[in-house]
């Protein structure tokens, strides 16, 4: 789903490119109809979606463009295929060397892909990426493997599953036996106790001194 040719596919139906800011030189070489840029010229638009409107709107505003493409997407990853093919039967991996020359007003790049000192495919391409991928899958044809291209089929959207209740620990069951509740006990201080009042004289007993003791006359 996420890829350059599908990410280009969606920008071209937004007409992206007529609205990419490019230098002089890129932009009269055709550097709007580019699919790297194009590619990245969505991903900035679906960035701006994510940021003002969130996951959610992000995500479905992609799966809904995703879904309005006229033609399956198609994952022409015929590197990784080389990578794997090479491996099984030569114990290596492959490398690439590539060169950019200037043809009029446009740039072209010509990349040819080895396993050892053995060329294997070459191929040409408005980008060092497109070129790489070219020689990839002539290598392929040399080889006598089909490139085969992978379509890659859109994802349900994803539904919430409930979430369990974790079970007490075994500490916290030995803490806590079943049958038993827990007391309770208050943390809140008492209030202060009045302070008792002073003994009253018995009946017929004169009043006596707080500091001696002695009796009032």
């Amino acid at each position: 789903m996420v890829n350059t040719n599908t990410l280009a596919q969606m920008a071209e139906q937004l007409d992206l490119g007529s609205y990419l800011y490019l230098g002089r030189g890129i932009a009269k070489g055709g550097g709007r109809n580019l699919k790297s840029l194009l590619a990245n010229g969505f991903e900035a638009v679906l960035g701006a979606v994510f940021l003002d409107a969130g996951y959610d709107a992000a995500y479905h505003y992609y799966l809904n463009r995703y879904r309005s493409l006229p033609s399956p997407a198609q994952d022409e990853n015929f590197k990784g295929r080389l990578q794997q093919v090479a491996q099984e039967r030569f114990g290596l991996t492959p490398f690439y060397d590539s060169e950019g020359a200037r043809v009029g007003n446009q740039r072209e790049y010509t990349s040819v892909v080895f396993a050892g000192a053995d060329p294997l495919g070459t191929g040409h391409g408005a980008t060092k990426q497109e070129a790489e991928q070219e020689a990839a899958r002539a290598a392929l044809q040399s080889l006598g493997e089909s490139p085969a291209v992978v379509a890659v089929a859109p994802k349900a959207a994803r539904t919430a599953r409930p979430r369990k209740r974790r079970a007490p620990s075994p500490r916290a069951r030995a803490a806590a036996p079943a049958g038993e509740t827990a007391e309770i006990v208050s943390i809140v201080p008492a209030a202060d106790a009045v302070p008792a009042a002073d003994p009253q004289p018995a009946v017929g007993e004169p009043p006596r001194s707080r500091q001696f003791g002695e009796a009032i006359d």
